[in-house]
């Protein structure tokens, strides 16, 4: 699992038909510093984080392996929402 801040919400009305009502959100990865790494990215939110909050990101097969179709193209998905976090 990844550490990322949610940045913004992406709308898209056409899509494929297995993200039909999913929240798409922009978010950035994160050190566990708090310091951003890399460019935005945008993950697929399970459990309606907003703008600002810390967030658990699971990448790549893991993350399909969230939803009931293999298939679904998903890279990347918001698992939970920090509520604190301490290095």
């Amino acid at each position: 699992m990844k550490i990322g801040i949610v940045k913004g919400t992406v709308v898209s009305t056409q899509k494929d038909d297995s993200l039909i009502g999913c929240k798409l959100l922009v978010v950035s990865r994160l050190n566990a510093d708090g310091s951003p790494i890399g460019e935005d990215e945008v993950a697929i939110d399970i459990f309606g984080a907003g703008i600002g909050e810390k967030v658990l990101l699971c990448a790549g097969s893991s993350a399909r392996s969230l939803f009931d179709n293999p298939k679904t193209p998903v890279d990347l998905v918001v698992v939970g929402i920090i509520d604190s976090l301490e290095t």
